[in-house]
């Protein structure tokens, strides 16, 4: 089997364990006139900065924390936490912050036993490889797995969203930047 297949082979396994009615609860938590707040370390917070971009592209509030322009956190915000072992102490510890501030909780883990699992009002299991051993075993290196599919399963959401929101490709466009 080529790197490539093996590769597709492994994602595959992973998203065939996501269980979507994960993504359907989620859902309640992302509405037009509450903000959104991602976090995520490392290659985790890439993707939390992709869905960022995203959910500003189909007509969300949202910021990405520790950005200069993140404004503060309140009660009835939404805080969707990204980390693939959920044992992050930066991303775990600002989670129980917002906790405490009253916000509501997303978190996108493979380790549904992990401390910033139990801090979420929704967790969305993405069971792909992490750095720590968790998740389904790969070839690859450190998080990779759980990389490219918290990334699939965020564009899962995301479309959802905009077809819930019946957000039409031409709205979204018409968010993209227009000076390139």
């Amino acid at each position: 089997m080529s790197t490539i297949e093996t590769i597709m082979t492994e994602i595959k396994q992973v998203m065939d364990l996501v269980n979507e009615n994960q993504l359907e609860k989620a859902m309640a938590y992302f509405q037009k006139d509450k903000r959104i707040f991602v976090l995520g370390a490392g290659r985790s917070g890439f993707q939390a900065k992709g869905f960022a971009m995203r959910l500003m592209h189909i007509g969300y509030t949202d910021y990405v924390m520790g950005e200069t322009i993140t404004p503060s956190i309140q009660k009835g915000d939404t805080w969707v936490a990204i980390s693939g072992s959920g044992t992050t102490k930066g991303i775990v510890s600002d989670t129980e912050k917002a906790k405490q501030l009253g916000l509501d909780i997303v978190v996108l883990t493979s380790n549904i036993e992990s401390p910033l699992a139990k801090l979420a009002d929704q967790v969305i299991v993405v069971p792909g490889a992490t750095k720590t051993g968790a998740g389904i075993k790969s070839v690859q290196l450190l998080s990779s797995l759980f990389d490219q599919t918290v990334h699939i399963v965020l564009d899962a959401l995301t479309l959802k969203l905009a077809q819930r929101d019946q957000t039409s490709n031409e709205d979204a466009l018409q968010e993209h930047v227009n000076i390139e």
